[in-house]
């Protein structure tokens, strides 16, 4: 299967056709609820001012939200189907029906009523269930799936393999297998690789390649040395898409490879690009989205505050000096989770089960609770709701001179959550800051409003189950 990119975005194509068949699919489940609750009302769903049209169609956009909230389509590649029909449960009885009780107490006139919602749920469930079970069974059928050539056997080449089969990735390509080239390093299993012959087009009309992946370790232009520019150039012009391994990597897996990138691709490729209306586009966003946040937690922070206090006295926050947009300092305020001198040493990181963490601190860190004074942060202009998280200045010093690339992260305005944060544990050393910064590049890029949208429904997921907490 393909990817579209939506907005500088790559979506795979085949969660794009589920969505849309589901969203029809709830919007039936809210029908059939009132044909069976009211079948009085069924005449009026036939006028032209048919009162349930908008009220279907919040319904569906709230359960597929809900959906992608608890990460039910990526469960099926690591817990199997029976992952994903739990999180289904989870995801339109609990989240789903919570998400629209509070809607609804905001907004009565998207009331469906508790017998219509109710039923509209549990069919809901159902049909989605055996369209999930059907679509996924469909779309397991390697038929469906890009065949992809990897021109080069050595560390490039591996890491493409290593990253595209691991299994807990969703992908629409399947590696056929690797060209090697001349002298260079192998790494790759020799059970792998191929042996073309002369005609490298010919070779991929007979396999039915679909892509050529461009994963050598030195390229060089002429036919005697690394690069095969004519051959590559004849695939292209014969409909093979020929692609480089930094856009595979960016395009299959969302996110930017260190060690193949250079500043000339950095520099020709699409994105890295600011506009004004993309800045007040975020800008309103992060306000509605902040204000919003505000006055469903006001009392969770308040409880917050108490419970801290009570537990280690004042202060109640914590702040701490972080690098944000351009470099510039600023000042980051959180619940205090840890003891006051837990930095009496000066500035440490995090550690798995860190002693200086109170019993409070260890709670509202679980829940992401410490996190919640960072609003402050963001209406202030300091911070985006969105965006690569900031980091102490202690340690970007440290971090910008042994990773490269570093300071590109501050590119974009920090965030109260990012990309990274949901594709990549919690990182407390050098090398999980180079791990990170492979997501926060991809969103330097490519940031954008539907980026964002999509980040703030799927963090759900890691604050509900807790993940990356130290």
């Amino acid at each position: 299967m393909f990817h579209i990119r939506i907005f500088k975005h790559y979506l795979p194509l085949q969660y794009i056709i589920l969505a849309l068949i589901e969203y029809w699919l709830l919007v039936l489940a809210v029908y059939l609820a009132v044909s069976i609750r009211l079948p009085q009302e069924v005449i009026h769903i036939l006028d032209h001012r048919d009162p349930y049209a908008y009220r279907s169609s919040v319904f569906a956009v709230v359960m597929l939200c809900c959906t992608l909230s608890l990460g039910v389509y990526e469960s099926k590649l690591r817990e199997g189907f029976s992952g994903l029909a739990v999180r289904s449960v989870v995801s339109f009885f609990l989240l789903g029906s919570a998400a629209l009780t509070v809607l609804y107490y905001i907004f009565p006139m998207l009331q469906l009523g508790r017998g219509v919602l109710s039923i509209a749920v549990v069919l809901a469930l159902i049909l989605c269930l055996l369209a999930r079970a059907l679509f996924f069974l469909l779309v397991d059928i390697s038929r469906l799936k890009r065949n992809v050539l990897v021109l080069g056997a050595g560390p490039r080449a591996e890491e493409i393999r290593t990253n595209l089969e691991s299994g807990d990735r969703s992908s629409g390509c399947q590696i056929i297998g690797f060209v090697p080239n001349g002298s260079a390093e192998q790494v790759v299993d020799q059970e792998r690789l191929l042996d073309l012959g002369s005609d490298l087009l010919e070779f991929c009309k007979t396999n039915r390649v679909n892509e050529i992946v461009v994963a050598l370790d030195e390229r060089r232009r002429n036919m005697g040395g690394n690069l095969p520019i004519d051959s590559l150039l004849d695939c292209k012009l014969a409909g093979i898409d020929v692609i480089d391994a930094v856009g595979f990597c960016e395009r299959e897996i969302g996110r930017i490879e260190l060690n193949q990138l250079d500043p000339s691709w950095m520099l020709f490729s699409e994105g890295f690009r600011y506009s004004g209306a993309r800045d007040l586009s975020k800008r309103i966003f992060d306000i509605i989205i902040s204000l919003i946040l505000v006055a469903i937690a006001w009392p969770f922070m308040l409880l917050t505050a108490l419970a801290v206090y009570l537990e280690d006295g004042a202060p109640v926050l914590y702040r701490q000096t972080r690098v944000g947009l351009n470099g510039k300092h600023f000042d980051l305020f959180k619940f205090r989770s840890m003891r006051t001198d837990a930095e009496k040493n000066g500035a440490v990181w995090a550690r798995q089960k860190d002693d200086r963490v109170t019993r409070v601190g260890a709670f509202i860190r679980n829940t992401r609770l410490d996190e919640l004074p960072q609003i402050y942060n963001v209406l202030s202009g300091d911070m985006s709701f969105v965006g690569p998280r900031p980091e102490r200045p202690e340690f970007v010093g440290n971090l910008s001179k042994q990773i490269p690339f570093y300071d590109e992260r501050h590119r974009v305005k920090p965030g109260l959550m990012g990309w990274a944060q949901l594709k990549y544990p919690y990182g407390a050393s050098v090398e999980d800051a180079a791990q990170k910064l492979r997501y926060d590049l991809y969103y330097t890029k490519n940031h954008s409003l539907l980026l964002d949208i999509l980040i703030v429904i799927q963090t759900v997921e890691v604050v509900l189950l807790g993940k990356g907490v130290r």
